[in-house]
């Protein structure tokens, strides 16, 4: 089995599957285990955008010179 097969067949976005996950068939331990997860997501997203904001204000700043 690939990791392949796991992934949806159409070309649904990752992020609109999640939200329509059912979360009544997941434990508590789960359900934490899934914002922990989420919350690492959000973290890694949020640094993501504030690199390449730098990385704009830095071009930005090296071509107004």
């Amino acid at each position: 089995m690939d990791a392949d097969d796991n992934l949806p067949l159409r070309g649904e976005a990752p992020i609109a599957l999640l939200v329509r996950e059912d979360l009544d068939r997941l434990s508590v331990a789960e359900l934490h285990a899934r914002v922990a997860t989420l919350d690492g997501e959000i973290a890694r997203t949020k640094r993501k955008i504030e690199g390449a904001v730098n990385h704009r204000a830095s071009a930005d700043a090296l071509f107004k010179s």
